[in-house]
């Protein structure tokens, strides 16, 4: 069983800072990619940033520049540290992770997201 669970969310006037954080545990044999996903009301869940195991990271052009993801191997857990933060960001964000966990075969597993409000 593998659980990821997420901490970090709130809410912050338009241009403040936020810093995710979402840890994996449970029979974890290899964490391949993490990153994240929001969604905002109404709206599908889009992606935001991925970070391979070895640190190589990708993000959605709305982010570049504001947002930088990151992550500890050996702890399992992957971060988001969010600036600039604009009223267009407030969505609900889902960590997730390409886990290959002991009896099981290789799969995304997701956590159960933490809310990000930005407001004034």
């Amino acid at each position: 069983q593998v659980q990821l669970v997420e901490s970090g969310g709130g809410l912050v006037q338009p241009g403040g800072s936020l810093r995710l954080s979402c840890v994996a545990s449970g029979r974890i044999v290899i964490t391949n990619s993490m990153g994240w996903y929001r969604q905002a009301p109404g709206k599908p869940r889009d992606l935001v940033a991925t970070i391979t195991r070895n640190g190589i990271t990708n993000y959605v052009d709305a982010v570049k520049g504001r947002f930088t993801v990151s992550r500890d191997n050996a702890k399992n857990t992957v971060y988001l540290q969010m600036s600039s933060l604009e009223l267009e960001d407030t969505a609900d964000y889902y960590c997730y992770a390409d886990i290959m966990a002991g009896g099981t075969s290789q799969r995304n597993y997701w956590g159960q997201g933490t809310q990000v409000t930005v407001s004034s």
